[in-house]
């Protein structure tokens, strides 16, 4: 029987602890095994995963190996080698309610408009986050809301859905797949080894509105996303804070939105800025600033050397 849903879990060099988590929480849904499909994509990690990660359980579970290092990499081949007709991407952090599976087909039947959903992402902390670190827990693609919402506009950025249980139907991830075949460059715009960068979801969820579908997120949908202690470090969260702003604009320029040139002007009213703020906060606003900085002068070189 072919499956009606894919489930891809892309992962390097996993913590064992949280893929158990993962696996457990994927053992117990509601939804039939013999209606979805898993798919554990094991990118490059240095241990073969195949030997420590029982997939027995499923009658559709399958491990594949990927070499090319690179989220996006990852997530094109469980794309290329998806049955189901919406897949559903669950990192090795997120552990699924128990009812996510069966909730989210009945959104793909019941919304056939829509492209790509998700849910809330809910976060569960290793440890007791420092209170300081609370404006900065976006940047870990915690999502909360209180009503369903949904839009066909591609620069609707606040309403895409982020990885973290990302549901996709099978036309759109195919469509991406060929955007990143024409435009490859594209694939650097996410998560590979220990860099920071992101923005790939994004452009995935958003290829919906590239085939005249909508994007959507729903209360009903919820992810536990765990999150280690090492994440609410400073220094993680500045490099967190400098990719995305990287990535965002690098992702806007690939969507065709040109940035304009930093002169003078928005230099000298960054530093005014800057210099209002709390010593902690202006590294932070600094750390986005050269995010940014650093993805305009590489899109104006691209350019330039076109």
């Amino acid at each position: 029987m072919k499956p009606i849903i894919t489930v891809i879990t892309c992962t390097h060099n996993p913590r064992i602890n949280y893929l158990d988590k993962v696996l457990a929480a994927l053992k117990s849904q509601t939804l039939p095994l013999d209606q979805w499909e898993y798919l554990l994509i094991d990118n490059a990690s240095q241990k073969l995963l195949y030997s420590k990660i029982d997939l027995s359980w499923h009658p559709q579970g399958r491990h594949i190996r990927e070499e090319q290092l690179g989220l996006t990499h990852a997530r094109l081949r469980g794309i290329k080698e998806a049955r189901g007709e919406t897949l559903v991407f669950v990192d090795d952090d997120n552990i699924l309610e128990a009812d996510f599976l069966e909730k989210a087909l009945q959104i793909a039947k019941d919304w056939s408009i829509l492209g790509a959903w998700g849910g809330q992402i809910i976060p569960y902390f290793e440890e007791p986050p420092p209170e300081w670190t609370k404006p900065y827990w976006p940047l870990l693609a915690i999502q909360e809301f209180d009503r369903d919402r949904w839009s066909n506009l591609l620069h609707q950025y606040e309403i895409v859905p982020y990885g973290a249980g990302l549901c996709i139907r099978k036309i759109v991830a195919e469509k991406y797949a060929k955007l990143l075949y024409n435009q490859p460059e594209r694939a650097n715009m996410d998560r590979k080894g220990k860099l920071l960068i992101s923005g790939g979801d994004i452009d995935l969820a958003l290829t919906a509105c590239d085939v005249g579908l909508g994007i959507g997120q729903f209360t009903s949908l919820k992810v536990t996303h765990l999150i280690p202690s090492f994440r609410l470090q400073e220094d993680y969260l500045l490099r967190l804070m400098e990719g995305i702003n990287y990535s965002l604009i690098m992702l806007k320029y690939f969507r065709g939105q040109m940035p304009s040139k930093i002169s003078w002007r928005k230099k000298l009213l960054q530093y005014y800025t800057s210099w209002q703020m709390s010593s902690k906060n202006r590294r932070f606003y600094n750390a986005s600033i050269k995010g940014e900085t650093l993805a305009i002068q590489e899109i104006y070189a691209i350019n330039i050397g076109h």
